[in-house]
Order: structure tokens, then sequence, then C-alpha cells
């Protein structure tokens, strides 16, 4: 097998595909390459409502839907695949794996982000990160959901929706974060408790999960819930640990870019919720894609 490009994208997610359907078209040879699956955060978003040309499609669907487009262009993708190390500087860059060693004279780096752990120490197996994934185990039983943000929000919908039999959604803020119209259908539940200038402080159970216990800061109250399980949104952090020795990171760990998504170093390229920004929906990680794609096609141009 050839194993040389003419562009990496590490990470297929809805950025590093965009990128891959804008070089496709470029006649570039271009891989992909995905720890998981392709789809990344996205694929565990249960319904999507501000993606244009559709009002309201499933996360998974969607990134069905990509995948197709850049399988048709004829893009090279390998997921499930462990990156052990990656080599940044010079003129090719190189990508050491599970599934073999790959060079590319540009490299995207689109590896997004991912879930931040509960700050809490425990081996329960009933803490989850995908209501999505997991969540069907859970009809007619109680569960908590911490945090109360877009993902938070929208999660708890579906669960309300797989029939669990109640949820109570915890918000160290004074308010839930999540959009205005998503906050009142889940408000509206009679299934449905919202606890906000709460935290969780510990979590109870003799082999299983049986309770948690919480406080309130406004009066530094404490009290016990009895749960099923635990379902956690409180925000993700870039995956950038590949990176540390090589990029310059800031403080959060994100990755410094330009206007045209390019690194410090040359032929060396970031996009999506890797990167230093504001704002991080999927249409502004398609457009990083976009950018970053154009930028590292003009970049080989001048390379011939």
């Amino acid at each position: 097998m050839n194993n040389t490009y003419d562009l990496i994208i590490v990470g297929g997610g809805i950025t590093g595909m965009t990128a891959a359907i804008y070089a496709a078209r470029a006649n570039l040879k271009t891989l992909v390459l995905e720890k998981m699956v392709c789809g990344g955060l996205v694929n565990s978003t249960h319904v999507v409502e501000n993606f244009p040309s559709y009002p309201s499609i499933n996360g998974m669907d969607l990134m069905e839907k990509v995948r197709d487009h850049v399988d048709a262009l004829g893009v090279e993708v390998i997921e499930i695949v462990e990156i052990e190390s990656l080599h940044l500087t010079g003129e090719r860059k190189s990508v050491v794996t599970d599934e073999g060693d790959f060079s590319s004279s540009a490299i995207i780096l689109a590896t997004g982000r991912t879930p931040r752990k509960l700050p809490i120490e425990t081996d329960f197996e009933q803490i989850h990160y995908c209501a999505i994934c997991d969540g069907t185990a859970y009809k007619d039983k109680d569960v908590v959901v911490i945090g109360g943000g877009n993902s938070g929000v929208d999660e708890s919908l579906y669960m309300l929706g797989l029939g669990v039999r109640s949820i109570l959604v915890v918000e160290e803020f004074d308010r839930l974060l999540a959009s205005e119209s998503a906050c009142r259908q889940l408000t509206s539940s009679p299934d449905v408790e919202v606890m906000t200038s709460t935290r969780i402080e510990a979590i109870h159970g003799n082999g299983r999960l049986e309770s948690i216990s919480l406080r309130k800061k406004d009066d530094d109250s404490r009290l016990t819930k009895a749960v099923d399980g635990i379902f956690v949104y409180i925000g993700q952090d870039p995956q950038t640990d590949l990176y540390v020795e090589q990029l310059e990171l800031d403080k959060a760990g994100y990755i410094p870019v330009d206007s045209e998504m390019k690194t410090a170093l040359p032929g060396v390229f970031a996009a999506g919720d890797v990167i230093q920004k504001k704002f991080r929906q999927i249409t502004t990680a398609m457009g990083d894609g976009t950018i970053a794609a154009l930028s590292a096609i003009e970049y080989l141009t001048t390379l011939r």
C-alpha cells in the first residue's frame, strides 16, 4: 500500500470531513484518520435544529449523509485507528499509527474536543457522557443530568422520549444555559426537576450507584437524591495531547491559528473545536474545515 499522500486530515468529525470534500474536489490524494468512527460529537447530538436545509435532523443521520458525500468523492478514510505519534516539522509530515505509517506534505489537525469527566473519583459504571449511546438502559428509571447547557438539555429531552421515569438537572450557575426554547420544552415536563446554583459533591452506592449528595450554593444546604444513573455534560476539553511537544498551545490547550487556519508550522493547519476561538457550532466547524482545506491546497501549490 502506498502510504504517501498530498494531505492527511487527523479527525473525522464535521470539520475534517468538510476539509476532505474540498481536498478531494481539488484532486488531492487525501487520507482521513479517525480514532473512533467518523462523526465526532455530532454523532451524539439527538436533534440538530440550526443546520441550514434541515429544520430538524438527528446528528448521526446528518453525519451519515456527510460520510456518503466523502465516500462518493473517493477519499480514503481509516477509522478506529490509534495514532501513536506525529511528526509535524519539515517538508514531509508523518503520522505513526497502529495501522501503519503515513506521510504527507500538508496536514490538517481536526481532532475536536472530548467531554469533560465528572470531577469526582468513582468506579461506578452508571456514569455516562452520551444519552444516545447509553440512555436506553434507563427506561422507567431515575437519572441525574449534570450540566444545563445545550448538550445537557438536549440529551435530557432525548431521554424523556426513551421513557425514563424522572430527570433531575443539576446546574452550578443560577440558570440553565441552553437555548430558551429547549429549556421551555424541558421544564414543561412534569417528570423533570431543575436545581440551579447546585453542585454534586459525592456519589454513593454499594457496588452499584444508589444516590448522590448535592450542595446548594445559595444557602450551603445539602441533600441526597436516589438515582439510577448519571449523565454528565459539564463542557469539553480539546484533544491536543499529541501536539504538546510540537505546537504552541494556549493555557486551555487549544491551538492558536491565523485567519487561514495556519499554525506556526509551515504546512500544518488546524480547524474546528480544537482551535482557539469563541464560537463552537457545527456550521462554524464546517467553515473552519473549508478554510483549512483551501489554505492547504494553496500551500501545496507553492511546493510544485
